[in-house]
């Protein structure tokens, strides 16, 4: 086969490609989707529950899967994008075949999620999901010149990022191109290796090193959680531009973009919702990086560099910034627990009953069987008050121990009182007088609530009889 003849073929290629491309161009393509990654509690399901506008997330186990609405203003267009949630268990990294393989590859993003409120953890956990991607895609049964073309356009889209703003009339021809233009483009750059590896020279020695083929965003968040940091472990400026410069430099390495949000306080969502459906169905995106607001962060794909990324040298003077990360941002000898709920058990029955049986036999005073007083039980509704001022209490069995005259052991008193009397008449009908034994019960009775009242009042020695005769 002659040249010609190979020309005449790719020529027929690019026509049927550009014919099926143009009747499609008008519709948002349905077979797009997310990989979300990363360790368990960095707020996965909950970021995509934010973006989707739920405010009661349901996390799954293993591999869940949601949709997010994808809407074009402009051509009054909608679709769904396909979202899957990989479980941060290592267990379940099997699962990454089925939302990751040889037919889904070229219509995937994938997000890498780390967590604010680990920033210890922080790169260690992005060099760990990023290695167990890249081992995945080594096991896919994917052609090596295909897996080659792939990484070609990512560094092509890399290379051909331009900061809104600052395109020059001439030279760009449109700010955001169609979904055609940028296939067609895609497949006229990959086959002239030469140009593409002329451009690869002029990424610098640490930038798109590790191309796996796939449009990264790496994804910070919970960064509301850096208030927290500052209080309670004494972080300063400088310890989070040190973490900023530490992940940038990762993710220059794989090509990616960068988000600091925070689904708590909606900071930075939508914006990267507006970015993810820019970077996959081509729609308008016009806002530049951001790098002012420590905890809003946003440096899309091919805006940073070394240079730039040397800024945040000038804030860090006690120490290298390419000294060791953990040495660095160290974990803590001691972190504050979460606060957990108390669970209460219930007690067993019996056991609460002994319990009450041996309080109660303790409370009980002991008194021997010949000082024991009788007591008698008052209707509630007959009670007096007590006086205050003469109360007082046994320190053993909290019974009165200094009480008025009408406490229960007063009343005791003055029913042996009552008793005796009763002997006394019962006795004195048996024999003698009755007129002197009237008189000896009445003079006894006097000196028995003489005796009562403590010498207090008139003491009464005889009877009225004998008092008049004395007169």
């Amino acid at each position: 086969m002659n040249n010609g003849e190979c020309s005449e073929e790719e020529h027929v290629w690019l026509t049927i490609l550009q014919q099926v491309q143009s009747c499609s161009s008008n519709k948002l393509p349905s077979n797009k989707a997310l990989l979300v990654i990363g360790e368990n509690e960095t707020g996965k399901t909950s970021l995509i529950a934010k973006i989707q506008g739920n405010d009661d997330p349901k996390k799954g186990s293993g591999l869940e899967y949601h949709h997010l609405l994808v809407r074009d203003e402009y051509r009054d267009e909608q679709t769904r994008l396909g979202v899957w949630v990989l479980d941060g268990d290592l267990y379940h990294q099997n699962l990454l075949k089925f939302a990751l393989n040889e037919a889904s590859f070229p219509n995937t993003t994938v997000l890498l999620i780390a967590s604010m409120t680990n920033p210890w953890d922080i790169l260690d956990s992005l060099e760990k999901w990023a290695n167990i991607l890249e081992e995945h895609i080594e096991r896919l049964k994917m052609k090596p010149e295909k897996l080659n073309h792939f990484k070609q356009l990512v560094m092509k889209r890399y290379l051909d990022y331009i900061s809104p703003g600052d395109e020059i009339e001439g030279l760009v021809t449109s700010p955001v191109k169609s979904r055609s233009e940028s296939i067609s483009d895609n497949l006229v750059e990959s086959s002239n290796s030469t140009h593409t590896n002329c451009n690869a020279d002029t990424l610098g020695e640490n930038v798109l090193t590790h191309n796996l083929g796939l449009d990264i965003v790496v994804v910070i968040t919970k960064t509301d959680y850096m208030s927290t940091l500052e209080k309670e472990y004494d972080y300063k400026e400088e310890a989070f531009d040190f973490i900023q410069q530490a992940v940038r430099k990762f993710c220059l390495k794989y090509g990616a973009s960068l988000f600091y949000v925070s689904a708590k306080v909606n900071k930075n969502c939508d914006l990267l919702y507006k970015y993810l459906v820019h970077r996959i169905y081509g729609l308008p995106f016009k806002t530049p990086a951001l790098v002012v607001e420590k905890d809003a962060v946003f440096i899309p794909a091919g805006w940073d560099s070394e240079k730039k990324i040397a800024i945040l040298y000038e804030n860090i003077q006690s120490c290298s910034p390419d000294d060791n990360y953990n040495d660095i941002i160290a974990k803590p000898v001691s972190k504050r627990p979460l606060q957990k709920d108390i669970e209460i058990t219930s007690e067993d029955d019996q056991v609460f009953l002994l319990k009450m049986q041996a309080q109660l036999n303790q409370n009980v005073p002991s008194v021997g069987v010949t000082n024991q007083t009788p007591t008698i039980r008052t209707s509630p509704a007959i009670q007096k008050p007590l006086d205050r001022r003469s109360m007082g209490t046994s320190p053993v069995s909290g019974v009165p121990i200094d009480g008025p005259k009408n406490s229960p052991a007063g009343e005791g008193v003055l029913q042996n009182f009552f008793n005796s009397l009763l002997n006394r008449k019962s006795g004195a009908g048996s024999g003698g007088s009755p007129r002197h034994g009237s008189e000896r019960d009445t003079r006894s009775i006097a000196e028995e609530l003489h005796r009562m009242t403590g010498g207090t009042g008139i003491a009464t020695t005889g009877t009225p009889t004998a008092n008049a005769n004395n007169k």
